[in-house]
């Protein structure tokens, strides 16, 4: 599954009361776009009316969830109660000429929008304010002392948002206007990172049918897509009658993609022979030497080093590897 589009979300700090969606038409003139990032965390200054745009970016597949942190200067605190925080998802322009907001956006432009109003809250009155916004079901995100957690999921199609920082009073106080706000957004991870599968296979024997099990779970692998799988070991498994069956474990990181190559085998027995130097190897009376493929079934195995010669006879299966070892030793024993 990749990510076929970059997601933008234009924000407004208004998450926490518990409000029906609704559409609304505003005007708006963000400051900036953020861009989530596993590496950095993106952050930009608002005023006391400001608005910003921020991207989900491309792995957006690994969160769980977006954070939003604002933090306020000392002089906020006589100002307490004077705004409010915003949020909007779904965001259309108004007019059906213009561009979306995903696309063309440069700071500072003025964009006339409509989209769904999922939070509106006071600003409260302290120098640093986080909020999550969780962007699927069963996110485990609980508010806590430090960090309020929307009532509204919001998925990524649904993004957009807009984040949107108003005042909540008519006759703002003097000095209000002069104040500068600092947002950072940073996403707040899943337990998983995904793997994807490469096949090669045998040029006589390419794309037969295989069962893929992970974890002992078939997989419907299509052989394109990221299986997503929690942090850590993992199992797999491929059971086939044209190919060796294939077992490994492999280990899965967190909010990232690991590639894994496998090599698919021809399931011709083969016989490994190793002997002494000298030592002469019969398959079925014919003289052989190294690794031999053979079909399944009975053979006969001979042995032979000067005048002394070993005979036995051997099964073999389909897909497995023999190794044939002549070994001569040297025997001590003590009698009295």
């Amino acid at each position: 599954m990749k990510a076929a589009y970059r997601v933008f979300v234009v924000i407004s700090l208004c998450f926490l009361s518990v409000l029906p969606v609704r559409a609304e038409e505003f005007r708006v003139q963000p400051q900036g776009l953020l861009e989530l990032s596993l590496e950095e965390t993106p952050s930009l200054n608002l005023p006391y009316n400001g608005s910003v745009i921020v991207s989900l970016g491309e792995n957006w597949r690994f969160f769980r969830g977006i954070e939003l942190e604002l933090t306020a200067p000392a002089e906020w605190l006589p100002y307490q109660g004077s705004l409010a925080v915003l949020a909007y998802s779904d965001l259309r322009p108004l007019s059906a000429g213009e561009a979306d907001v995903t696309g063309g956006f440069v700071p500072g432009q003025v964009l006339d929008l409509k989209g769904n109003r999922f939070f509106h809250d006071p600003l409260p009155g302290k120098l640093r304010a986080v909020y999550q916004i969780p962007l699927r079901p069963g996110h485990g995100l609980k508010s806590n002392p430090y960090a309020m957690v929307s009532s509204s999921l919001v998925p990524p199609p649904s993004f957009p948002i807009l984040f949107r920082l108003s005042p909540a009073i008519k006759g703002l106080a003097e000095g209000l206007e002069k104040l500068s706000f600092r947002l950072s957004v940073k996403p707040i991870l899943g337990d998983e990172g995904a793997v994807r599968l490469h096949f090669r296979y045998p040029p006589q024997l390419s794309h037969r049918p295989f069962t893929l099990l992970v974890d002992d779970l078939v997989i419907n692998y299509q052989g394109a897509e990221e299986l997503f799988l929690e942090e850590g070991e993992h199992h797999l498994l491929i059971l086939s009658d044209d190919y060796r069956n294939e077992n490994r474990l492999f280990l899965v990181e967190r909010a990232k993609v690991l590639d894994l190559n496998i090599e698919l085998q021809d399931p011709t027995p083969l016989l490994i022979f190793e002997g002494p130097e000298g030592a002469t190897f019969f398959l079925d009376n014919e003289p052989v030497e190294g690794s031999v493929p053979v079909e399944p079934g009975t053979h006969e195995l001979r042995f032979q080093v000067s005048d002394y010669t070993v005979t036995r006879t051997v099964r073999v299966e389909k897909g497995k590897t023999y190794r044939i070892a002549l070994a001569v030793d040297l025997e001590v024993s003590e009698s009295d």
